[in-house]
């Protein structure tokens, strides 16, 4: 059969992204990759260069998406289909462009770890993520700000005159275009993935890719990529080089040999054909692999302890196969940032498709035999030449126009393309897809104002580059404009300029708690926590005065300034002003996860330590849990000597 396009509708058990988080996102990020400058010391020179390259400090102008709970119901999400009588792909363009299923038809096998449910977790830069499949990772060090986000659609003529899937957005933490073209040839058990990252502007930019494949893990289950050495990265956050296969006594190309959560970046020589696969017992899986500029191979395994096996259970339900990923990136390590020069672009081309080898050599003692049979029925099946043929044969085809629309993304790139006037061929950013968040910034960039909002309502997102922090410096100095620019300067580093716009908006300000906020933030990141904690405090006693009903927009305000406020109070011991605002919060935000661990360590902190643990033994879940974090662990220490029961076990690390 010849290739065809299809739109769908996957009806999953699904829980609701929910609404943004309306607070801008000023803290700097909680990075779990992250090494300190002595270990920094001892990497080779390239890695050490790209590790410390312009790494981000805020997630500005992303905002975090924290909204989100755990009750599922099924919903119905919009799906592409492409299909030859040899592949079916199935790709979810309103949830980041997720691959969701990559089936060989002949033997009727899912090649990726295919998540029989949609649950966002707290696992991407800026929140809500969610695992299976191949997902596509731009922008810094982590799972991409676009997990969960709409991106645009439509398809375009693939190199042999048939039809390819394009999905491209502008991704914003580092104001760059970007686009995925899904090309499947008729006859083919190959999917090749073009990609192409683009920078408009004059001045240089750090770029990050990493393209995550979920497989499905078994006892059996080996990992294999052409390299005897690997950069290993645990949750200590240590970065150090460890022989491949065995590593403290252990095969870790086997995922559940290890016990706890790590990377495996694999030392691929620079000569090497690129790969990486994922087989079971029998031999047979996935096998990825690319043109050379994707140099890097990783291993992330979960691993059989506690921890590891609780968060499998958490990202899916009971009783489905737990998975691991395989991946691969623009550097050797996820902790790099490549630099790509104004004008320039990263572009290549990657493979999926099913593989099967003689089972007894690959799961062999001799680690080069089995990386060999690998490579050999690698060639047979897909040689390294004909990728480099289907790279050049693409290349051609990245500029092509879209034939016929399948989704749309977000608006943001159609205003910076506006604000520019760059031209991307291939990806166009109409016009018609500026929407209400854009609708101010359009003004300030048409009229050189900023215009007042219609109504009462939180503040909406702001621009923070260069280009928008200029004209807001050049607008009227209304209360909401010092507002906006304070937080374009604080992402830029001036932080006491920001100080001084928020203070002069705050004279003004007929809405004074976003304001209130931001200082609060400034004086916690100066040391001064007394002052932040009575900022906060009069935040939202503003908030509660100003809020107009029950809404969407409104109660994710009170929800996330109530949050930071107890915290904050809490941590100079003002537990009568934090119960005041726990009190104000809405019945239905009390009873979420995340405050109902807040309210036992409130409780802890009035003395009440029955009640507090009442609320661990009646049960309760954390829906944006992050990774890494353990304030469950934290709580449950201080209310006793008892292991952590299992439901609240997602430790990371070995324990102290």
């Amino acid at each position: 059969m010849a290739t065809t396009v299809r739109r769908t509708v996957l009806t999953l058990p699904a829980a609701p992204v929910g609404p943004a988080n309306p607070l801008p996102a000023l803290r700097p990020l909680d990075e779990t990759h992250a090494i300190d400058e002595r270990s920094r010391r001892d990497l080779p020179r390239e890695m050490a260069r790209q590790i410390g390259y312009e790494p981000l400090r805020t997630l500005l102008p992303e905002r975090v998406r924290d909204g989100y709970g755990r009750e599922r119901t099924p919903t119905g999400l919009d799906a592409i289909v492409i299909e030859n009588d040899r592949l079916r792909a199935t790709v979810l363009p309103g949830l980041g462009g997720r691959v969701h299923s990559l089936v060989h038809k002949p033997t009727d096998r899912e090649l990726l770890y295919r998540n029989p449910v949609f649950q966002p977790a707290d696992f991407a830069l800026n929140g809500a993520w969610y695992s299976g499949g191949i997902e596509w990772n731009i922008g810094a060090t982590g799972h991409t700000a676009l997990s969960c986000a709409p991106l645009h659609a439509a398809v375009v003529t693939a190199p042999d005159g048939g039809e390819m899937v394009r999905l491209w957005e502008w991704e914003r933490l580092r104001d760059l275009p970007f686009q995925v073209d899904l090309w499947l040839p008729a006859d083919s058990d190959f999917l090749h993935v073009g990609v192409r990252i683009r920078n408009p502007h004059e001045r240089a930019a750090p770029v990050y890719w990493w393209s995550n494949i979920a497989v499905e893990e078994h006892r059996t289950t080996r990992v294999l990529a052409p390299a005897d050495e690997a950069w290993h990265f645990g949750y200590e956050r240590s970065l150090r080089r460890v022989p491949v296969p065995e590593f403290r006594g252990e095969d870790r190309t086997y995922p559940l040999r290890s016990e706890y959560p790590a990377d495996y970046f694999y030392e691929v020589p620079v000569e090497a054909r690129k790969w990486i696969a994922s087989l079971d017992e029998s031999g047979r899986g996935l096998v990825q692999t690319s043109t050379d500029v994707l140099r890097g191979r990783k291993l992330f395994v979960w691993g059989s302890g506690r921890g590891g096996r609780r968060w499998q259970r958490w990202l899916t339900e009971p009783d489905t196969p737990g998975y691991a990923e395989i991946q691969a990136g623009l550097a050797r390590t996820q902790l790099e940032h490549v630099r790509l020069e104004g004008g320039e672009e990263f572009s290549w081309l990657e493979s999926y498709g099913p593989l099967a080898a003689d089972a007894g050599t690959v799961h062999g003692d001799n680690w080069a035999a089995a990386c060999a049979e690998v490579e050999t029925r690698l060639a047979r099946v897909l040689p390294r030449d004909a990728v480099d043929a289907a790279y050049e044969a693409w290349r051609p085809c990245a500029d092509a126009e879209p034939v016929r629309t399948l989704a749309t993304g977000s608006g943001w790139g159609a205003l910076e393309v506006l604000r520019a006037g760059v031209k991307l061929p291939g990806t166009p950013f109409e016009e018609s897809t500026l929407g209400e968040e854009q609708a101010p910034w359009r003004e300030l960039l048409t009229t050189g104002v900023l215009p007042e909002p219609r109504r009462v309502a939180p503040p909406g997102p702001s621009l923070v580059s260069p280009p928008w922090r200029d004209m807001l410096e050049t607008a009227p100095a209304d209360p909401l404009t010092e507002y906006h620019l304070g937080v374009a300067q604080w992402h830029a580093g001036d932080l006491a300029q920001a100080v001084r716009s928020w203070e002069r908006g705050l004279e003004l300000a007929p809405s004074r708690w976003p304001l209130l906020r931001c200082l609060a933030v400034a004086d916690e990141e100066g040391g001064h926590p007394e002052r932040a904690a009575e900022r906060y405090l009069e935040a939202f006693d503003d908030l509660c005065q100003e809020r107009r009903d029950d809404g969407e927009s409104w109660t994710a305000a009170t929800a996330a300034l109530g949050r930071e406020a107890i915290e904050s109070l809490l941590a100079v011991s003002r537990t009568a002003d934090a119960r005041s605002v726990w009190a104000r919060l809405r019945p239905a935000v009390q009873r979420r996860g995340r405050f109902r661990l807040i309210h036992a360590g409130l409780l802890l902190a009035e003395g009440h330590r029955d009640e507090a643990r009442a609320i661990f033994d009646a049960g309760f879940e954390v829906a944006d849990l992050r990774e890494g974090e353990e304030s469950l662990n934290e709580v449950w220490a201080a209310l006793t000597d008892e292991p952590v029961p299992d439901a609240y076990e997602y430790r990371m690390r070995p324990g102290e």
